[in-house]
């Protein structure tokens, strides 16, 4: 039996070769995210890959498809002390409400402006740009109600991508409400849509008490008449969510972002308030949306804190990097780095001086290494040109003696002698 990977979980090594899947592209993308998130004052959170399953279960809905379809729950043993189930996180923001609340923040000068990255697990029918382990970006801002917070989350993700060249973005936007003016919308919904339930599709027919906003979020009946003539949420809010809704315009206006207003995005988690948006690109195809998020004004008091506005985004590194790969920005996107010097030794007798010189250049702060197989001085040279080293060390009984090296400048194609207590300046 051969052993893979399990079904939609991706092998992310070091190599161009390996495309979007280059670790190296992986670290470049995460470091860049670092870079923005601190310019615009977030800090790093890192909160577990496991929480109780009940977290998710109030955080982001009973009847959404990521708590009823979606989840890696895990079952404690049956000595396990704690009989609660847990499960691996299929988001965020839940997690993130959870550590805010556990660790004391909330007492901190408010607001919260934070960031995490990993990966998530969701039980996903695998395709292009959809996988059971995805790895996310996420930022969230805790304790603001302001529609510039808004703004700025969906602007902090453009600055990222366009950081890294990715053009041709779509910014759809919409409100959803508040629990004021949401009820009237959901017996909007529940009403227009009930005379054609036979017509549709299982999950609506469950939708239509559970949760009606998610009918306009089905992708098997969105070509549904009943799908175009469906009350539109806007008309529905009250004045504070439609003075938050034109705020959150004009902040965006004033940024110069182009946005589309779509009132169909609800988003799939029950915590959503107020704004709810989306960013796509069209080369992903059916999965094109590379983040999303909006505001979730209740989810921390919902958690067992006190009232406190929420929004933030979750942006699918996988994507991201599929995307620059699809566009050819890839192959710039690329900055392995160097080896700085590799050690070559002719012969056993100076072996011993290449593993002391060897650590010598590394505490000097030099990246080093040397051949592990025995190889000959010819092998050596090939093997430091496949690791990309700026400098080759040549050392053989001759320099030893001398206490020399030879220093090969394998990007020029020169070499000269050099005394060994001056190595590590001359490489650096």
């Amino acid at each position: 039996m051969a052993i893979q990977s399990p079904k939609g979980f991706n092998d992310i090594l070091p190599g161009e070769q390996f495309g979007w899947k280059d670790s190296y592209r992986w670290q470049k993308l995460e470091e860049v995210f670092r870079q923005v998130a601190h310019q615009y004052g977030y800090q790093e959170f890192r909160p577990p890959m496991v929480e109780y399953l009940e977290l998710f279960v109030h955080g982001v809905g009973a009847t959404t498809d990521v708590v009823t379809k979606e989840m890696f729950n895990i079952v404690p043993r049956g000595d396990d002390p704690d009989p609660r189930r847990m499960a691996m996180r299929p988001e965020f923001t839940a997690g993130l409400v959870r550590m805010y609340l556990e660790n004391g923040v909330p007492n901190q000068p408010q607001p919260t402006k934070l960031y995490a990255y990993g990966p998530a697990f969701r039980y996903e029918n695998v395709q292009k740009g959809r996988f059971r382990q995805l790895h996310q970006i996420d930022v969230e801002v805790f304790g603001s109600q302001d529609p510039a917070v808004d703004a700025e989350v969906i602007y902090l993700g453009l600055d990222l991508v366009g950081r890294l060249g990715l053009t041709g973005l779509k910014v759809n936007i919409n409100s959803i409400g508040c629990p004021v003016c949401r009820p009237r919308y959901r017996e909007a919904l529940q009403a227009h849509f009930r005379p054609h339930l036979a017509e549709l599709c299982e999950d609506c027919n469950t939708r239509v008490d559970k949760n009606p906003l998610r009918l306009l979020d089905c992708k098997r009946d969105a070509r549904h008449p009943a799908q175009k003539t469906a009350p539109v949420g806007l008309d529905y809010l009250c004045d504070e969510c439609k003075a938050h809704w034109e705020g959150l315009q004009e902040n965006l206006k004033a940024l110069g972002v182009d946005y589309v207003i779509d009132t169909r995005i609800v988003r799939g988690l029950d915590y959503y308030t107020k704004t709810v948006f989306e960013v796509m690109h069209p080369k992903l195809g059916a999965q094109s949306t590379l983040w999303g998020g909006g505001r979730y004004d209740g989810l921390i008091e919902t958690v067992g804190g006190k009232p406190t506005p929420g929004v933030g985004f979750g942006m699918g590194m996988d994507r991201v990097l599929m995307v620059l790969e699809e566009t050819g920005l890839l192959e710039a996107f690329q900055e392995r780095p160097r080896l700085d010097v590799f050690i070559a030794t002719t012969g056993d007798s100076v072996r011993a001086e290449g593993l002391k010189l060897l650590y010598e250049l590394r505490r000097a702060g030099v990246a080093a290494d040397i051949d592990y197989l025995g190889r000959s001085l010819k092998a050596q040279m090939k093997y430091a040109g496949k690791q990309n080293a700026r400098y080759v060390v040549i050392l053989g009984e001759d320099e030893v003696k001398n206490g020399t090296a030879g220093l090969k400048n394998m990007d020029a194609g020169t070499q000269e002698s050099v005394p060994l207590t001056d190595l590590a300046k001359a490489i650096k």
